[in-house]
């Protein structure tokens, strides 16, 4: 790593703290670098890079923000790189902390909407890790609600030949420059019940757009209308009850944004997308719904072949929704585990929770009352969860039976799940040897899969091309071929 040219003085800020936390400079070095590997960042330092350090160099890059997480992580309180004697910067890792208030959660997650809403290329290209998953669903279930969300009135502005010289803390640029320009309107603006119903309807309207075209249609506009609209609410004035709502609404708008990154394999984006969503939702003290966001994580695990760590968050989920709630919640967290289970290959596990999430959904009445984000959760999308868990663990008549339900109970509005419910349907056709009813469901959904964007409509069909291998010279598969070249 490239560091500056050396300080005058030696770094006692730095000194002290490695001796009240009883590191060794290779201690230290090993600590960062793993905690690098989290955020997707390959380090390379070693206990001469913290001699320098202790010199006076300053670490490049986002690497002070690490030192002073490996710190509050060790110490148990909150260190910023100015309390190590280091200098700030804009950590573009950002976004994998589990943030200590709900301020610094919306700078943190409107720092992501800014970036992402910039069209910063290199954000989309972060790395997916499974290490980043364990901090902040441990810190989600053992934490609380915050004590207090409610924003007041500033007080009145003091003309600026008035007041003292005070010296910011040093922060990104970036954000003070935000900061700056949110002073100099004024007194925020005064969020209404209005307004919050306005971001549940944009919801609605973006997770339409998003099931019947996929997530690369309009989730740029989503992020431009977090950024544009959300963020100058959170930055607002607000009582309590109203700042509850409007931290679950924001909540919900940003789960949805890392789903639509999510499914155009933007998948270090999503991630850190998903985390954010998880703490806003912990600041609306909606623990039903974190329980939620917790399984949108373990779906992205399944796909991404984490299958130990999709079914430890489903697990998560699960203890911290207290075991109460709607049964068809109930049901939705059970089939996650599942999912997590069958891409393992655990035949029982998997079984015993498709079991349990079954018997939930029996219990579903007419009248109870579900939340908005669990209400897709039905018989259709239960038989599409038995149909993708009996297909990994190869069991592929009862994946065709469970598939060819739910494609018949699926409303059209789901495009996208009917997609992949069709291509988990061919898949068990060619897997129980029926090679030309296999390829003209593949073919369909193929056809489908051309008019999205959606990396993961494409990723199916994909996976299904794979499977074809073995039959690359028969007849059936020639056609197929055919038909998806003519989709261009």
């Amino acid at each position: 790593m490239t560091e500056r040219p050396a300080q005058r003085t030696p770094n006692r800020q730095l000194a002290a703290l490695i001796a009240e936390a009883g590191f060794s400079n290779a201690g230290l070095a090993r600590r960062v670098d793993q905690l690098g590997l989290e955020h997707g960042l390959d380090l390379r330092y070693d206990k001469t890079s913290v001699t320098r350090w202790l010199r006076g160099q300053q670490p490049r890059g986002t690497t002070p923000a690490l030192i002073a997480e490996v710190f509050t992580r060790r110490l148990g309180r909150r260190l910023t790189a100015q309390d190590l004697g280091l200098d700030a910067c804009a950590p573009v890792y950002a976004g994998l902390e589990f943030a200590a208030t709900p301020e610094e959660a919306v700078d943190i997650v409107s720092g992501l909407w800014r970036k992402d809403s910039g069209s910063h290329a290199e954000l989309r290209k972060i790395a997916f890790t499974s290490a980043g998953l364990v901090v902040p669903s441990r810190d989600w279930l053992i934490g609380r609600a915050d004590d207090r969300v409610a924003r007041t009135e500033p007080p009145a502005r003091v003309p600026a030949q008035a007041r003292p010289p005070v010296r910011p803390p040093v922060r990104s640029a970036e954000l003070l420059a935000r900061r700056r320009a949110t002073a100099e309107r004024g007194p925020g603006h005064r969020v209404t019940g209005g307004d919050i119903a306005a971001l549940r309807s944009v919801g609605e309207l973006f997770r339409t757009l998003d099931d019947a075209y996929g997530g690369g249609h309009a989730r740029q506009a989503l992020v431009r209308y977090l950024e544009h609209e959300c963020e100058p609410m959170l930055r607002g004035t607000y009582g309590e009850q109203t700042g509850r709502r409007l931290f679950a609404a924001a909540a919900d708008l940003t789960r949805l944004a890392g789903w639509t990154s999510y499914d155009i394999a933007a998948h270090g984006l999503a991630q850190r997308y998903f985390v954010q969503a998880l703490r806003l939702a912990q600041a609306a003290g909606d623990r039903p719904y974190g329980a939620y966001v917790l399984v949108t994580m373990s779906r992205q695990a399944v796909y991404l072949g984490h299958g130990r760590e999709a079914v430890q968050l489903a697990r998560v989920a699960q203890q911290g929704a207290g075991g109460s709630g709607p049964p068809v919640v109930q049901a939705l967290l059970h089939a996650a585990e599942a999912r997590g289970h069958g891409v393992l290959g655990e035949v029982r596990a998997c079984t015993a929770a498709l079991v349990r999430a079954e018997r939930a959904l029996e219990g579903a009445r007419p009248g109870d009352e579900v939340p908005h984000w669990a209400r897709f959760f039905d018989e259709a999308q239960l038989a599409d969860e038995f149909g993708h868990c009996h297909r990994d663990l190869q069991q592929f008549r009862a994946a065709a039976q469970h598939a060819e339900r739910s494609l018949q109970l699926r409303a059209p509005g789901y495009a996208r799940s009917r997609l992949f419910c069709r291509m988990v349907l061919a898949t068990a056709r060619l897997g129980l040897g029926e090679l030309e009813q296999a390829c003209q469901l593949a073919a369909e959904a193929a056809g489908q899969a051309a008019e999205m964007r959606s990396v993961r409509a494409v990723e199916y069909v994909r996976d299904f091309e794979r499977r074809l291998e073995p039959y690359r010279d028969a007849a059936p598969v020639r056609t197929y071929r055919d038909k998806v070249a003519a989709y261009g």
